[in-house]
């Protein structure tokens, strides 16, 4: 049991789009990631996804629902299967709850976004 500074964590890593393992929990992990821009359209099938803002601006967009726009300490769980493209409005930093080897870009084609989850040490 070890604390996590998040200051730390965030400033650890300049890449954007590729969340890195803060903490983990059951089979769940507390990522951290940067974002900027447009990310790929895609849906989770097996699992719920968490976003909570710490800094910047960011919508969650839908096909098939109103987008959702969320700003410093808003948070919004998208439910499994639920098609949606995260676009960050400016530089954001958000913390992401979901299973530990949840790929980043769900079931969208592999592409240079993709990334395996690293762990912070």
């Amino acid at each position: 049991m070890e604390p996590v500074n998040l200051d730390e964590s965030f400033a650890s890593f300049d890449e954007t789009w590729a969340p890195r393992i803060a903490a983990e929990l059951n089979d769940y992990a507390v990522k951290v990631a940067k974002l900027d821009g447009e990310f790929v359209w895609h849906a989770h099938d097996e699992t719920d996804e968490l976003f909570l803002v710490r800094e910047g601006r960011l919508r969650i967009e839908f096909r098939d629902r109103d987008d959702a726009d969320l700003g410093p300490g808003d948070l919004l769980v998208v439910p499994r299967g639920v098609e949606h493209r995260p676009v960050a409005l400016e530089p954001t930093e958000v913390l992401l709850v979901e299973p530990t080897e949840t790929r980043n870009t769900g079931d969208a084609a592999e592409s240079d976004l993709t990334h395996d989850p690293e762990r912070l040490s």
